[in-house]
């Protein structure tokens, strides 16, 4: 694609980052926005064309022709805007439905886009028309893109809620149940930090009660290296979700006790551990099966489909707790920009 030659700003700018904190900040100089859970876009609007760039800077328009659509459609015709494309689905925001964009079909992205439509969720504006706003403060950046948004926008564009009340955010995570996020604090008195950390973003942890299905030991089989967490469905089937990992050695030693005193035929008769992973980086994934005895309570950030995104957090063993109460339905996905809407204003 040819530069864009009338934008202040190249296709490849690095978005403003946050650093992740215990709790929000407090003060007047501060605003809140709820933290989406989607993939990080800025997106470029010069005459005629447009551009969607990932947080890395690898181009986005080509997975979703929708929003280069809508894009071309708004009022301005030279635009910078930073945001976040979500993937609604019913009342949660689906994380996986938003990976399956990603693919070198175009027919698939086409069909996808028309079935199933992502939506942009604005934040920041860093130009508009001839206005150059990223080095002026996010007060003024937020009145621009409230001005865009008084002019019209598609309804898959929508503007993210912002409150400058600590207290209203804290509301906001409270009345979305676990299903948000978190929340980005930002100040307003400061600039566009292209690169730099300068939000503050503060993240839910959950909680899940998990079976302990099977086990990893290191490439010795000396030491345990994770512990293979299961939920149970509706029908009684087992399904793989997850792992802890980042045991400290006390734990690690307590653990593979326990574990091996459970050693049986694998208990997952939904989803199994599979092959190699993300998180394996090339070493061997062989597990070891145990009985579905073992209850443990975990500590999560994310959930992609009925799976944890990430490594697990090891909170405490759950003798208290029979395994058949460990359920899918503990896992919370992110919910809707309309379904957020609806709780806050409730």
């Amino acid at each position: 694609m040819q530069p864009l030659a009338n934008l202040a700003f190249p296709d490849t700018l690095a978005p403003m980052e946050a650093r992740l904190v215990s709790e929000l900040p407090a003060g007047p100089e501060w605003q809140f926005e709820p933290k989406w859970d989607g993939f990080r876009c800025l997106a470029f609007r010069d005459g005629g064309r447009a551009a969607l760039t990932s947080k890395s800077g690898k181009p986005l328009a080509r997975y979703f022709p929708e929003i280069v659509a809508d894009l071309l459609e708004l009022a301005d015709d030279r635009l910078v805007l930073d945001g976040e494309l979500v993937l609604p689905v019913g009342d949660a925001l689906s994380f996986a439905d938003l990976q399956l964009r990603l693919h070198p079909a175009a027919s698939r992205i086409a069909r996808l886009s028309r079935e199933n439509p992502a939506r942009l969720m604005l934040f920041d504006c860093l130009q508009r028309g001839d206005a150059i706003l990223a080095d002026q403060d996010l007060t003024r950046r937020r009145a621009e893109l409230e001005a865009l948004a008084s002019a019209g926008l598609p309804d898959r564009i929508r503007i993210s809620p912002v409150t400058a009340d600590a207290s209203e955010a804290r509301r906001w995570l409270a009345a979305s149940g676990g299903a948000l996020d978190g929340i980005v604090a930002k100040r307003r008195d400061e600039p566009y930090r292209s690169g730099e950390r300068a939000m503050a973003k503060f993240k839910v942890r959950r909680t899940a009660d998990c079976v302990v299905g099977g086990y990893r030991t290191d490439p010795a089989g000396k030491s345990l290296a994770s512990l293979l967490l299961g939920l149970f469905d509706s029908a009684g089937r087992l399904h793989h979700v997850g792992f802890v990992s980042g045991l400290t050695a006390d734990q690690r030693t307590d653990a593979l006790l326990r574990v091996q005193a459970c050693a049986g035929p694998s208990p997952f008769d939904g989803s199994a551990p599979g092959g190699p992973s993300r998180w394996s980086g090339g070493r061997s994934t062989e597990w070891h099966p145990v009985r579905a005895e073992l209850v443990v309570e975990v500590g999560y950030d994310q959930v992609t489909g009925d799976r944890l995104r990430h490594a697990a957090s090891f909170l405490r063993w759950r003798p208290d707790k029979a395994p058949g109460r460990c359920n899918l339905d503990q896992l919370q996905g992110e919910l809707s920009p309309d379904a957020l809407e609806s709780r806050i204003s409730g």
